[in-house]
């Protein structure tokens, strides 16, 4: 009995340590596949992307990401700024002061929020158990970070916003995503094939003609045409007369 017991206790354990990533894994996938990439600050395990949810307001862009991904807490709704925390990355949601109708979604993860925001700051979004968490009792936090709408004013610690390369655009990629189907052409090598020993079916390639039908060439060998595929000649049947003689038993 206790080892039933046991068994179960470490299987809600291993649930419970797993859900909360699997939660963080959906929320990113779900930005990305939702709005476009528009800023990048950090590398490695401090990182900091900003995304761009064009036409919607911040509590319309907080319950479509907390119904897409259950957040460990949301901030009170507001129209100007609110905050989804999970197991290991913060949403930070802010209305575009340049362009109101527009909110930026900010994708930290808690190594960048630790190291550059405020936690006075943070204090009038979330718990203050999860902030001393987060912040290690105090021994995090000395920046003034305020989120991407006052990087000018309240810069990051680490490093400065800017326009996704390439590269990081590969690593982290855009937000829109385009589901349709593709069709694949097959190449001119699947569409020949050897037939006997003295000719082959060649189908055409997509160079020659945009048209989808073949041709037979017949081999050739010392200039004659020397092939199986090669229609023999008709020629005119040959009649005999004759007599015959019917004969009784």
């Amino acid at each position: 009995m206790r080892q039933k017991w046991s068994k179960a206790l470490k299987l809600l354990l291993v649930v419970s340590l797993i859900v909360p990533l699997l939660a963080a894994c959906g929320i990113d996938q779900t930005i990305k596949e939702t709005y476009p990439l528009e800023s990048v600050n950090g590398s490695g395990a401090e990182t900091s992307y900003v995304y761009r949810a064009a036409g919607q307001s911040v509590p319309e862009v907080a319950k479509e990401l907390a119904e897409a991904s259950k957040p460990d807490q949301i901030s009170d709704e507001q129209e100007d700024r609110m905050f989804l925390v999970y197991s290991d990355r913060i949403v930070h949601l802010q209305r575009d002061e340049a362009n109101p109708e527009d909110t930026l979604v900010e994708v930290s993860s808690k190594e960048y929020v630790r190291n550059n925001y405020s936690m006075s700051f943070l204090e009038g979004y979330l718990l203050a158990s999860l902030l001393s968490d987060l912040f290690d009792n105090g021994r995090y936090g000395g920046g003034s970070y305020r989120g991407y709408n006052d990087r000018d004013t309240y810069k990051p610690k680490t490093g400065t916003y800017h326009m996704p390369t390439d590269t990081e655009k590969k690593a982290v990629p855009p937000m829109t995503v385009e589901r349709k189907g593709s069709i694949f052409k097959r190449s001119h090598k699947a569409d020949t094939g050897q037939v006997g020993s003295g000719g082959s079916i060649f189908g055409k390639s997509p160079s020659s003609s945009s048209s989808s039908t073949g041709k037979i060439t017949r081999g050739s060998s010392g200039g004659k045409s020397s092939s199986w595929l090669q229609p023999r000649k008709s020629f005119k049947p040959k009649t005999r007369v004759g007599f015959g003689r019917i004969k009784r038993r």
